[in-house]
């Protein structure tokens, strides 16, 4: 007879915060489409006995359960990892061999100093830095000065360009995004920035409807904006913001049936194309100048 499970459970353990882990658990999680699986962190382990009593509590209490561990101390690696295999539990070593592989091929030892990642250093402030212009250059603010911006969204009403611009902001990327209205001109200065830095974000006319009808919710917010989500009006309003996009010569994203993540990675994707391109052809004209 097959073995009953309470729940499934997968535990984030870590000398940290486990936020690492939480993210791989996460990803792994959505691998498993209609099943119930729960997450949980044990943050800040100092010693093997705090994960053992957690995971004996947790199986106690009928959980199915892998473990998922990012222990930054070797010692203390090694010793939850044996701790795990005696108890019969999977437990996955999240940094373990990513941290191996990079001593070995750069003949330096890791630190092993906890929460390393989240460390007050360049990269910390340029995040806060991209955060901060992303709030200055939220939906058409600041749009008269676009020269310090490494991208520019546009597209119209509900394409996904706030959340978009937050995520990218947060990876570091200093982030405007500019909303066509219609009947409103945008702004002069958009027509002077690299088109190698502006996406235009493209949905359908269903999707995009679906979420304006959402967004007004009741019956007073409908009589104010009786067309708001009318798809004709919502098709017309993507005809002229593929028309500007045209103009711009600037690049097409389509947001319809994409996580945030996946609209951001094919934005990156891109400029990291524009710039090989314009690399090669520097290389090229240097070339021909001999």
């Amino acid at each position: 007879m097959t073995k009953r499970f309470a729940r499934q459970v997968v535990l984030v353990v870590s000398d940290s915060l486990g936020a690492t882990g939480y993210e791989v658990a996460r990803a792994a999680c959505g691998q498993f489409d209609g099943v119930e699986i729960a997450v949980e962190r044990l943050t800040k382990v100092n010693d093997a006995d705090m994960v053992e009593e957690t995971v004996r509590q947790l199986l106690g209490e009928g959980s199915a359960l892998s473990v998922l561990y990012t222990i930054a101390d070797g010692a203390l690696r090694a010793e939850v990892g044996e701790r795990l295999r005696a108890m019969g539990v999977n437990g996955v070593d999240v940094l373990g061999p990513a941290v191996q592989a990079l001593s070995e091929s750069s003949g330096v030892a890791p630190s092993g100093i906890a929460g390393s990642i989240h460390r007050t250093d360049e990269e910390y402030f340029k995040r806060i830095e991209a955060m901060e212009y992303f709030v200055e250059h939220d939906d058409g603010r600041g749009a008269d000065d676009l020269d310090d911006a490494d991208i520019v969204l546009i597209g119209i009403s509900r394409t996904g360009k706030t959340p978009l611009s937050m995520y990218l902001a947060h990876l570091g990327y200093r982030v405007a995004n500019i909303p066509l209205v219609p009947g409103v001109e945008p702004p002069a200065s958009l027509f002077s920035v690299d088109p190698g830095k502006v996406f235009g974000l493209i949905s359908t006319t269903e999707v995009v409807s679906t979420i304006r009808d959402r967004r007004l919710g009741d019956d007073m917010s409908r009589a104010v904006a009786s067309d708001y989500a009318d798809p004709e009006r919502v098709r017309s309003e993507m005809d002229e913001a593929r028309a500007l996009i045209k103009k711009l010569g600037c690049i097409t994203v389509r947001t319809d049936g994409k996580a945030i993540e996946e609209s951001a990675a094919e934005i990156l994707e891109r400029m990291r194309q524009v710039r090989i391109g314009r690399e090669r052809r520097r290389e090229q004209l240097d070339a021909q100048s001999f």
